[in-house]
């Protein structure tokens, strides 16, 4: 029994035989086969809100309206977002599409003229489909894909005409750490040719408005993990030599040790202000001048509860 009329032709083309990640599943989602992500072919959506949360550029004072798919095609042991994130939870009924339509037009009544898609790597088809209904509906706000990096490039080719700013993560420069703290050995290979794609699609300039906010571009998201310093300068060196020192890079201190973590060896601990000091310093020397660092305190803040209509609020 299939999920979907032939009005979706994006989910129709694209999930009979699911390869839009890097996982390759394969699966008919369609049909409700179940790949790597555990998600069908419906709108598996956590959240749809505002969050003030996001770099300055990303939605300015306004905030940006964000859709947390449920689900990911990693799955990091230490994520933030774990009350959504993990591929063995199971979660209410997929919104509609019309409701999932509804929904973010309410916010965009509000003044608000950006949409973040939140781990969309297992869901382009859907954030396509999405798009496609926004603008049919009469919005042209600003789209942005905030991705954990680990993305297939022809996926990358085909959302080209669809997405304004990229907000990837580059998470690892080695394979030992992405596959044992991310369930992905070829993840920083991955990574990098996704990021490359990104990169030949929007260039390094991150072009804003007259008050700042991002209209299209490269952010290319890292977040400094416990023990790692030595790992996050070398990919800090990656970006510099296999892409560019002019793009735009969000330095992040705000690592904090989630329940799921609370044993491990090392990734129970915080970041220190030295570890991150290090990376800050090897950022500047590289020659990078783009994009922000964050204070070593902002680890006691960025911690969603999904349970709440309003994740981000306290």
């Amino acid at each position: 029994m299939t999920i979907f009329s032939d009005n979706f032709k994006f989910i129709k083309a694209e999930l009979t035989e699911c390869k839009v990640c890097p996982r390759n599943c394969g699966v008919n989602r369609i049909s409700g086969e179940l790949g790597y992500c555990k998600t069908n072919a419906g709108f598996s959506i956590s959240s749809i809100c505002i969050h003030k949360g996001e770099e300055p550029a990303i939605g300015g004072e306004l905030g940006v309206c964000n859709i947390f798919f449920s689900h990911c095609n990693l799955q990091c042991v230490y994520c933030q977002n774990n009350q959504i994130s993990c591929n063995d939870q199971i979660f209410k009924k997929p919104l509609s599409f019309e409701d999932t339509l509804n929904k973010i037009i309410e916010i965009l009544k509000n003044g608000i003229n950006v949409i973040g898609f939140v781990s969309p790597s297992h869901m382009a088809s859907q954030v396509k489909e999405i798009i496609t209904g926004i603008r049919n509906s009469g919005y042209n706000p600003k789209f942005v894909w905030n991705s954990n990096g680990y993305d297939k490039v022809e996926t990358l080719k085909n959302l080209e005409p669809f997405i304004d700013i990229y907000l990837p993560d580059f998470k690892y420069s080695n394979t030992k750490d992405s596959y044992e703290f991310s369930d992905a050995n070829n993840y920083p290979e991955v990574a990098l040719k996704a990021i490359k794609e990104m990169y030949y699609q929007k260039g390094s300039k991150l072009n804003t408005d007259e008050n700042g906010i991002a209209e299209s571009g490269l952010i290319i998201r890292h977040l400094v993990l416990p023990g790692k310093s030595a790992e996050s300068i070398k990919l800090l060196e990656t970006i510099a030599e296999e892409i560019s020192t002019r793009v735009t890079i969000s330095l992040m201190s705000q690592y904090f040790p989630t329940e799921n973590v609370k044993s491990h060896k090392i990734l129970s601990k915080q970041i220190t202000k030295e570890e991150y000091n290090i990376v800050t310093n090897t950022l500047y020397e590289l020659g990078f001048i783009n994009g922000w660092i964050q204070e070593h305190e902002s680890q006691n803040n960025y911690r969603p509860d999904f349970e709440k209509d309003h994740p981000f609020e306290e």
